[in-house]
């Protein structure tokens, strides 16, 4: 008679808990994994000093190096000297509402934005002359037109000349195109500049500028 073998129970039961085993230290290795890679956040390339390869930083170190050195560079100095002139024309624009506006709504967000942009125009200029550096590059102004957002001298025309229902549409089209140049300036600072307090500063008119927008496209 012959016999058939049976696997053992014992035998079984360990080849399928060793597969079990596997199977969750495969699942629990790859959390961790992207858990790891999450924290770590995206990686930095740091240019080497001459004849140096560059070096690969975790986002988290390129933002230590910055705080121990947050000297301005040229993307932060031009970014002071160009929000000073494209808050002063919002400034220049908020002046025409008070003879020219129908909407009390619209008086109130000239007033708002005025409010908000004096004083950002005086801490740009303070931090200017806390590093030394003109107002204006060289004493000359920047190109309107190579700053987004600008209105143009025919249109700020237009704006003088327009009254009642007119000016409150003109000047909230304008304003919000005025608006997203400065939201779109200070994005991009926040990339190319090293200095802390810049950044501090653009975060301070994206977040401003960005509820005015709001409230304007409200009142269209």
């Amino acid at each position: 008679m012959h016999h058939r073998r049976v696997p053992r129970p014992s035998v079984v039961a360990a080849g399928l808990t060793a597969w079990a085993v596997l199977g969750l230290v495969g699942c629990d290795s790859g959390a961790d994994d992207t858990e790891s890679a999450s924290a770590s956040g995206p990686s930095v390339i740091a240019p080497g000093k001459p004849g140096e390869a560059n070096r690969t930083l975790s986002a988290e170190d390129a933002a230590r190096q910055r705080a121990e050195d947050d000297s301005p560079n040229s993307a932060d100095v031009t970014y002071a000297r160009m929000m000073i002139e494209h808050h002063a024309q919002a400034l220049e624009m908020t002046a025409l509402v008070p003879d020219r506006a129908e909407s009390p709504k619209i008086v109130k967000l000239a007033e708002r934005i005025a409010a908000a942009q004096e004083p950002e125009i005086k801490a740009m200029k303070g931090w200017l002359k806390s590093h030394d550096k003109a107002e204006r590059d060289g004493g000359h102004g920047h190109d309107h037109a190579a700053m987004p957002g600008m209105a143009t001298q025919a249109q700020l025309g237009q704006l003088r000349a327009a009254e009642g229902k007119a000016f409150d549409q003109l000047f909230l089209t304008l304003m919000i195109t005025h608006h997203q140049g400065a939201i779109t300036m200070s994005t991009e600072v926040k990339g190319q500049g090293n200095n802390i307090r810049i950044e501090e500063m653009a975060d301070d008119v994206v977040a401003q500028q960005t509820s005015e927008i709001n409230r304007m496209r409200d009142l269209m």
